[in-house]
């Protein structure tokens, strides 16, 4: 039984603290040092360890790095918060998850930049979950969920892995994993540290991260005003042609699928037709990218309903806008739903025409294909 606490959406990120009072030291050696002839200075040869260890910030490092990202971004969206009426207001894609960590753990910053921290850090977790999830209600199978959400815990910081709420919810999908082994198809009962049981709670309550998608169009305004601004300072024409000779290139690629769906959508009328096809073409671009990866992928499985599963996966990562703005409708998700479970009946029906093949009973073969 999972209890949710309205104020804290996400409670396996709640209460954590930075581990390191002031930096994460290493205590890795040169693995060689050698002094040459010609002059008094020393050649250090180091080991990947070492090399490893002296390229990790320290965690004062790491909030400094991390203030100045966030400052950058607060002022090219001209704000003084990331949060408005408790939603996100501000796209924190370019940061890291170590880096949000800091934030919404490190009492250097704001309130509303720790509890922006926090949400993003939520919403991550539940696209990484969103995808696996969905296949997990079509197939009755959990066991590609926990292994999504074990594979996010994994990739998390040093000192958010340090942190003994990271350790209660990494064994609580470890004891989640255990129990599929056996039941694959039974939800485990791993305990209220469980952040699977938690999404899963979450997502049935509606109590899921949304960004406000008002406030990302106003920043996605603000930032391509900006960009206007420094092409006519540098004497060039703004425009979206790449092939440009003459003017300077704006380009919306790097802007995150939530900012692009928010021009593309423009409820506010902020944008322009150019604007907002620049923004659809981007989109277009993601998601063919993203079908066709689904594809490939399928093709090297073996599993014919692979393909189906993708589609699937890919359709429920993305919020109800992001799915508008690029045009993927319930008929798509639809159709991916029907040809897993033609897919599936098909398969079950020839193995059991093989299986009545050798043992003489079961399907019979030339009936499947229709007398023929």
């Amino acid at each position: 039984m999972v209890t949710i606490s309205t104020t804290a959406p996400y409670a396996a990120y709640q209460g954590y603290q930075p581990p390191y009072a002031s930096s994460v030291k290493s205590s890795a050696t040169p693995q060689q040092a050698r002094a040459t002839d010609e002059d008094t200075a020393t050649s250090v040869t180091l080991s990947e360890a070492a090399r490893a260890a002296m390229a990790e910030r320290t965690f004062a490092q790491l909030v400094a790095d991390t203030h100045g990202k966030l400052a950058a971004l607060l002022a090219e969206a001209d704000r003084t918060s990331p949060l408005k009426d408790g939603k996100l207001a501000l796209d924190l894609s370019t940061i890291d998850h170590r880096e949000l960590f800091a934030m919404s753990s490190d009492e250097s910053f704001t309130a509303d930049a720790r509890d922006a921290a926090g949400l993003e850090m939520q919403r991550r977790f539940e696209a990484a979950l969103a995808g696996p999830a969905a296949i997990a209600k079509v197939t009755g199978n959990y066991s590609g969920l926990y292994k999504a959400a074990a594979a996010h815990l994994d990739a998390l910081g040093p000192e958010e892995r340090a942190s003994a709420d990271w350790k209660a919810g990494r064994d609580a999908v470890t004891e989640g994993l255990k129990q599929l082994q056996a039941s694959p198809g039974t939800l485990p009962e791993a305990g209220d540290a469980d952040p699977v049981a938690l999404y899963l709670a979450l997502s049935v309550s509606g109590e899921q991260v949304e960004a406000s998608l008002p406030e990302l169009a106003a920043n996605a305004r603000t930032t391509l005003d900006r960009l206007y601004a420094e092409a006519k300072a540098n004497g060039k024409v703004p425009t979206f042609n790449r092939q440009t000779r003459v003017g300077q290139y704006i380009d919306v690629s790097d802007f995150s699928s939530r900012v692009l769906s928010s021009m593309v959508l423009d409820k506010e009328g902020r944008f322009s037709l150019e604007e907002t096809n620049a923004a659809r073409t981007a989109l277009q671009s993601r998601s063919g990218a993203t079908l066709l990866a689904g594809f490939q992928s399928a093709s090297k499985s073996g599993d014919p309903t692979a393909f189906s599963q993708n589609i699937i996966s890919a359709f429920s990562s993305l919020s109800a806008d992001e799915r508008q703005a690029v045009g993927w409708s319930d008929q798509l998700y639809q159709a991916a739903m029907q040809s897993y479970v033609t897919t599936s009946k098909l398969m079950d029906m020839f193995g059991q025409a093989t299986s009545g093949a050798n043992t003489g009973g079961g399907v019979n073969l030339a009936t499947l294909l229709g007398g023929r």
